[in-house]
């Protein structure tokens, strides 16, 4: 609906209202600000709102008019019910984004609190023992020398190759 639609609906008051629920304006507009401003519209809703159910409850003859006449068409409450309702739609996501702000800020508070108690907290798990951190430690050699003289191992070796040369030409 068109700003000329609702300039032609609305009260004075009520087009104030609704005009600083529009973007330019809204951001300007503090927490409080936005709070009250959401109250305003709330209640000119809920009145167009009730206007409309007595309107239509008379012309269907549940209840009295008000008034001397017959009670009119109820078209015009509605359109400004649409209005007041759309206006709330743009205050209720300002003020769900006001909130979010404040929820990071915090969390990040939180989170900060929570990690300096971490670190001021005493360790828990046990000592770990060897580790390798420096490297690993030498361990003494636990081989023993036997009292073979090196000749005869190269003997041992040399009687092994002729030994296999052997089979390999049968």
């Amino acid at each position: 609906m068109g700003t000329r639609t609702e300039d032609r609906l609305l009260t004075g008051a009520e087009r104030d209202a609704v005009r600083q629920s529009r973007h330019p304006d809204i951001q300007s507009l503090d927490r409080d600000a936005v709070l009250a401003l959401a109250r305003r519209l709330r209640e000119y809703r809920d009145k167009a709102r009730d206007i409309a159910r007595d309107r239509r409850r008379s012309q269907r003859g549940k209840a009295e008019p008000r008034g001397a006449g017959p009670a009119p068409a109820e078209d015009g409450v509605l359109l400004k019910k649409q209005v007041f309702a759309a206006a709330m739609k743009r205050v209720n996501s300002r003020i769900a984004a006001l909130q979010s702000g404040d929820k990071r800020a915090q969390t990040t508070e939180f989170l900060r609190e929570a990690l300096a108690r971490k670190k001021a907290a005493p360790r828990h798990h046990p000592n770990p023992g060897a580790t390798a951190r420096e490297g690993m430690n030498p361990l003494d050699e636990k081989r023993q020398m036997t009292d073979v003289d090196p000749r005869q191992v190269g003997s041992v070796s040399q009687q092994v190759k002729n030994n296999q040369a052997s089979r390999d030409t049968r």
